[in-house]
């Protein structure tokens, strides 16, 4: 899959490669530059990652109303 053309903006919601130790696998994105900010959906727990790292771990872009 090509990750370089997919549509990931602030406040996308996320699913990664490798869930969170939450038990939860989506993720929103809270700030997105050159260091990027996502929110576990589950537990509201923030991590800081770089953008080229989060495209590498992306595994689909959901809409918020699924």
């Amino acid at each position: 899959m090509n990750n370089q053309n997919l549509d990931i903006k602030e406040g996308s919601v996320l699913i990664l490669k490798k869930g969170h130790p939450c038990g939860e696998n989506l993720w929103e994105i809270t700030s997105f530059g050159v260091i990027c900010k996502i929110k576990c959906l589950g537990c509201g727990r923030i991590v800081i990652i770089d953008r080229t790292e989060l495209k590498k771990r992306i595994k689909k872009v959901v809409n918020k109303d699924e």
